[in-house]
């Protein structure tokens, strides 16, 4: 596998975008006063030896205010993003408690979908039955397969992808449940997606224009409970159990995805200078230990450089 190198586009003047509780941020600085802050040159060296090593990188940062695409490479390329697949199963879900076709109380049980042994914190519960809406929460904070599982079969690949549609997505699709193996006959995937599309999708869940803004609300909400900050976000200081409401007005919210050979992550940080919009999607030969710390560390360099530009 290969990559065309991410390139930084030219900064320019742009309208401003409201982020949801962004006045908790405080008053961001002049965009002037940001311009240094725009080269993502360790990110840059960091994928480019990613990329040199075989792996397939794609990378998409936008300023929330400008709509600047301040980092892009091969960000149009659609590639395998696990678990992060399930924002738009997320929105439809939020979408339908909000216009009455599910209950959030409605009580799903555990046995109605096939186990998935791997992974997720359900299997290990007492309690055999949920309501919908914890399992979406489950699903936003853990990627618990089986809560995933669950929703995926009450909801419907049908809507799912209708939704996916209406969005303006073409990039990205939610092809498959998890499973605890994959055959032939099966997905190759659980998902797939675009980092531009998925970085553009965090921008409108932040400025509430995913459905509308009770929706958008309502994803974002589940999306901030998220208990994986080991790759971007491990730079933000954030405790990964308790981070909605930042000592230091830090907006955060973001979803993972994690597969053999497969990282990805899309997001939104918002601090007291700019606000921005990320993804990035690195697919490598997990052959051993360093091949996949050196993918974690370019998610890392990633985030130092977000938290640069923000603060």
């Amino acid at each position: 596998m290969g990559s065309s190198k991410p390139s930084v586009p030219e900064p320019v003047e742009g309208s401003h975008a409201m982020l949801r509780r962004s006045q908790s941020a405080g008053r961001r600085l002049p965009r002037r006063a940001a311009a240094g802050r725009r080269s993502f040159v360790s990110t840059l060296r960091s994928l480019e030896t990613l990329a040199d090593a075989g792996a397939q990188v794609s990378v998409h940062v936008v300023d929330l205010d400008s709509h600047v695409h301040v980092l892009a490479g091969d960000d149009h390329v659609t590639m395998p993003i696990a678990g992060l697949g399930i924002v738009p199963l997320l929105i439809e879900v939020a979408a339908g408690f909000a216009d009455g076709s599910l209950d959030e109380l409605e009580i799903a049980e555990r046995t109605a979908v096939e186990p998935v042994t791997t992974a997720g914190l359900w299997r290990h519960l007492h309690a055999p039955a949920l309501p919908l809406e914890d399992l979406a929460v489950l699903a936003a904070t853990s990627g618990d397969p089986i809560a995933v599982n669950t929703l995926l079969q009450r909801v419907g690949h049908e809507r799912v992808s209708a939704r996916i549609e209406s969005l303006g997505l073409r990039r990205t699709a939610l092809l498959d449940r998890f499973r605890d193996e994959r055959g032939p006959d099966d997905a190759p995937h659980v998902a797939v997606g675009s980092t531009r599309e998925l970085a553009g999708l965090f921008s409108a869940l932040v400025n509430s224009q995913v459905v509308d803004p009770a929706v958008s609300a309502q994803v974002a909400e589940w999306l901030s409970l998220n208990h994986d900050l080991s790759l971007v976000a491990a730079s933000t200081g954030l405790d990964p159990f308790a981070h909605e409401h930042d000592a230091h007005g830090l907006l955060f919210i973001n979803k993972t995805g994690r597969d053999r050979g497969v990282r990805a992550e899309a997001g939104v940080l918002a601090g007291p200078r700019a606000g921005i919009a990320y993804s990035l999607i690195v697919c490598f030969d997990d052959l051993s230990i360093t091949h996949r710390l050196r993918a974690h560390d370019a998610f890392r360099v990633l985030g130092v450089e977000l938290m640069e530009y923000t603060h």
